[in-house]
């Protein structure tokens, strides 16, 4: 793929405004961006302004940043436990739709929840009832992509197959397809710092959902070793992936879709740094 056409971004901040984290998407030299719609970690949500709204979309335009992701709130937890959470969480998804519509954002980025009280399986069937109830509770132009997860205790979507149960279950054309995190697979057990390993992952992602469900690839490195169960994500290559794994998946089917990084930013690295070094990896 030439350069120019790969969909390369960060996750920015809306701090000020929404449509400032299009401003710093294009400053870092983004072609595509994910944000939060509003503060994460908040249950109540006041909405955007309207001006901040008609100023996202004109930036967007004129920047040609495409397509634009946007990640729920962390609070979100379709399989809690706790009735009052698992109400909330499905409230805070539907007004998570509405604000990607009201943005034009192509894309819903969901952590499905964690078990804490049940087996995966039982708390993966809550999830999917819950995912029912709030899709029928609107219609959207944006569509939502379940993000596999890194195999920490109660997960519930670690693993491919366990996304792909979930979208058969719900049954609901708002949801678009997947988002894989490459730390997140490493840490629950894909090895992807080797070619074999990639090609092991890309061939069970292709006989669960198939290649096309891969709407976005969150690319990060991993500080904790391959099935560690743990969510650490590090700069691009010098994690336990590595340059060489990085190398792989960038010249794979996988390389070819948008990317957006989640990577630290501290004195070794910052977000330029680490979008130079994907472009580096990325040449043939």
């Amino acid at each position: 793929m030439e350069e120019h056409q790969r969909r390369l971004g960060v996750h920015t901040s809306i701090a000020g405004g929404v449509h400032h984290s299009v401003e710093r998407a294009n400053r870092l030299g983004c072609s595509t961006m994910q944000i939060f719609s509003h503060n994460p970690r908040r249950w109540f949500v006041s909405g955007i302004p309207e001006e901040e709204v008609s100023q996202f979309k004109k930036l967007r335009s004129q920047y040609f940043i495409d397509p634009v992701f946007v990640h729920v709130s962390y609070l979100i937890n379709l399989c809690a436990s706790n009735r009052d959470i698992f109400e909330k969480s499905l409230r805070l998804l539907v007004l998570e739709m509405e604000l990607a519509d009201l943005l034009g954002a192509d894309y819903v980025i969901l952590h499905t929840g964690s078990a804490s009280h049940e087996s995966e399986g039982n708390a993966r069937k809550k999830a999917i009832r819950a995912l029912k109830r709030a899709m029928g509770r609107g219609k959207w132009g944006s569509r939502l992509l379940l993000e596999n997860t890194a195999g920490e205790r109660g997960d519930i979507s670690s693993r491919i197959s366990d996304l792909s149960e979930i979208i058969a279950g719900t049954a609901s054309a708002v949801i678009g397809g997947i988002c894989l995190d490459t730390c997140h697979a490493f840490a629950s057990g894909y090895d992807l710092s080797t070619e074999r390993g990639l090609s092991e992952f890309t061939v069970e992602i292709e006989s669960c959902v198939g290649i096309d469900a891969v709407k976005l690839i969150h690319l990060n490195d991993s500080r904790k070793g391959c099935g560690a169960r743990v969510d650490r994500h590090e700069h691009i290559g010098m994690g336990k992936i590595g340059e060489a794994g990085f190398r792989n998946i960038l010249h794979s089917r996988l390389g070819q879709l948008p990317l957006i990084l989640e990577t630290p930013i501290d004195r070794r690295r910052n977000e330029i740094g680490n979008l130079e070094k994907v472009r580096e990896l990325a040449k043939p």
